[in-house]
């Protein structure tokens, strides 16, 4: 099944926890404090498989944990780095953060992209101490590593998209022109799902074919398949319009050629100043015309226009010569540059944001961030509960405590750590 859209969730690893420990040797008088770091947590990485054509595997699979980092231990010993996570996506995928629709990165390039970052390792007591605090019993925790809701959507890689109206010859033409074994069928609707092939025009030079079903009137709002695959058609750098010109559905070549073209723009107004070839098939089931009428129309709107009966590959040979000739002066195909992440975003993702309520006379103060740090604190040691006070003071803890109206002698209470409020 062809599915070129899903959403994931993925959790880079925690970093490691120090470690408070001490030197203890038999020869070995006051060893001191020797806790070691702990280890970096693993981030998420996106690579590139050639193997994969769509984003089938992620309706399955939603969820992507990389390996923590692991705690420090004794004898300055660093903890091991978690191992980062790769995830294997199709050429041309978009990475989008789910709740904004920011793009993260365009997975068109070999080259692996970090998408969530590992937290880093917390330090050890070791890093601690001092001339007048020789025996810290503190460390600090691990960071927390990023945690991302995304947006999976694959744009195929091609260098020319083949649009217009079903049952109009598309198909026909990527299975003459290329390798690619298209379903073929006398009726609407016949390709479900687009088609790639390479079109070879030497033994050095390729180009890469797409039949993009569906397109229909109204497809820009999600009639027939349009609204599904009209996306692969932003990357093409060259557009090649196919058009019934005998009329055999019933339908006016002309009008086709303008509701196409209209889609198009509707959908992304930038596609109206891609480079396009016009191509009038069926022109065995057409008069000489008909033929005329719509090529003096489609010249008339500045095109170049290319007769053809791609069942037969009659006059095919000639539309493909131009198709290479143009790609070799057209621009290289269009890469999305990662936007950055909104100024807003980052202030409301501060580690040390706080919130503060008065419950009934006692001050309740909660953000994860201070659960880590609760975890590595001794409160039965004076050092610690000192290292704790300036935590509070140099995060905007204490501020936030004031701002909600908090007085000297106040009991404050952070995850059911209760004591007094001093100044």
């Amino acid at each position: 099944m062809f599915v070129d859209y899903a959403k994931i969730k993925v959790k880079a690893g925690d970093g490691g926890d120090g470690a408070a420990t001490f030197r203890r040797e038999k020869y070995v008088a006051s060893g001191g404090p020797d806790g070691g770091d702990g280890g970096r947590g693993g981030n998420i990485v996106f690579q590139v498989d050639e193997n994969q054509s769509t984003l089938s595997d992620f309706r399955r699979h939603k969820k992507f944990v990389a390996e923590n980092g692991k705690n420090g231990s004794g004898k300055r010993c660093s903890g091991h780095s978690g191992k980062d996570l790769t995830v294997r996506v199709p050429r041309g995928t978009l990475v989008k953060d789910a709740a904004t629709g920011r793009l993260i990165a365009d997975l068109s390039a070999d080259e692996p992209q970090v998408i969530a970052k590992g937290g880093r390792g917390g330090w050890g007591n070791s890093h601690f101490a001092t001339a007048t605090r020789q025996t810290p019993r503190f460390f600090k925790p691990g960071r927390p590593g990023e945690d991302l809701e995304l947006q999976l959507e694959l744009k195929l890689l091609a260098d020319v998209g083949l649009v217009g109206y079903p049952n109009v010859g598309k198909s026909t033409l990527v299975s003459v022109v290329s390798e690619a074994k298209p379903q073929i069928a006398d009726y609407s609707f016949t390709t479900l799902t687009p088609v790639l092939g390479v079109v070879r025009r030497g033994p050095d030079r390729s180009f890469v074919i797409a039949d993009i079903p569906g397109l229909i009137e109204g497809a820009n709002e999600g009639a027939g398949l349009g609204h599904q695959f009209l996306r692969h058609v932003e990357r093409c750098r060259l557009l090649v319009h196919i058009v019934d010109v005998s009329g055999s559905e019933g339908r006016d070549p002309k009008e086709d050629f303008r509701v196409i073209n209209s889609e198009l723009k509707k959908f992304n107004p930038e596609l109206t100043k891609r480079p396009m070839l016009v191509v009038g098939n069926k022109c065995d089931l057409a008069d000489e015309k008909q033929i005329h009428d719509f090529e003096t129309f489609v010249r008339s709107q500045g095109y170049e226009f290319f007769p053809i009966m791609a069942a037969i590959r009659y006059q095919v040979e000639p539309l493909l010569n131009r198709i290479d000739e143009l790609l070799q002066k057209l621009p290289p195909m269009v890469r999305y540059q990662p936007e950055p992440a909104p100024q807003h975003t980052l202030e409301e993702t501060k580690p040390n944001s706080v919130k503060v309520e008065n419950q009934n006379g006692t001050y309740v103060v909660e953000g994860q961030w201070l659960i880590p740090i609760l975890r590595s604190v001794d409160l039965d040691d004076a050092d610690s509960l000192r290292y704790f006070e300036r935590v509070l003071l140099r995060t905007g803890v204490n501020d936030a405590l004031r701002k909600a109206g908090v007085c000297e002698g106040d009991t404050v209470s952070i995850y059911g750590i209760e004591f007094e409020y001093r100044e």
